[in-house]
C-alpha cells in the first residue's frame, strides 16, 4: 500500500528541534483504520518514505487523531529540504 501526499515542513522545538511534515486528515483516516496491523505499539507505525531520490525508513507518531511524518537531517540535506518547504512524499506500509 502506498499513499503520495505534499505538506509543508514545520519544525517542533523541545530539547532538540524536530522536523515534521503532517499526514493529509484524508490519509491519516484510512492509515487509523489499519492502526492495529500497521503499528508496534503506542501507536508508532513503520513506515519507508521516499522524497526525491532519497529513501528512508522511519515511523509515524500519533498526533491529535492524525500522524506526523520525521524528517532527519540525513533526509533533509540531500533533498535541499528546509522550514516551510513542501515536499512531495511517497509512503509505504509492509502489510
Amino acid at each position: 500500500m502506498e499513499f503520495v501526499f505534499s505538506n509543508p515542513i514545520f519544525e517542533w522545538r523541545g530539547p532538540a528541534p524536530f522536523f515534521y511534515v503532517q499526514v493529509p486528515a484524508e490519509i491519516a483516516t484510512e492509515i487509523s483504520q489499519m492502526a492495529r496491523q500497521l503499528s508496534y505499539g503506542w501507536g508508532v507505525i513503520p513506515v519507508t518514505a521516499k522524497i526525491g531520490k532519497t529513501t528512508f525508513t522511519t515511523s509515524l507518531f500519533p498526533k491529535d487523531g492524525g500522524y506526523l511524518l520525521g524528517l532527519k537531517v540525513a533526509v533533509r540535506e540531500p533533498e535541499n529540504l528546509g522550514l516551510g518547504q513542501i515536499p512531495t512524499i511517497k509512503l509505504r506500509f509492509a502489510i
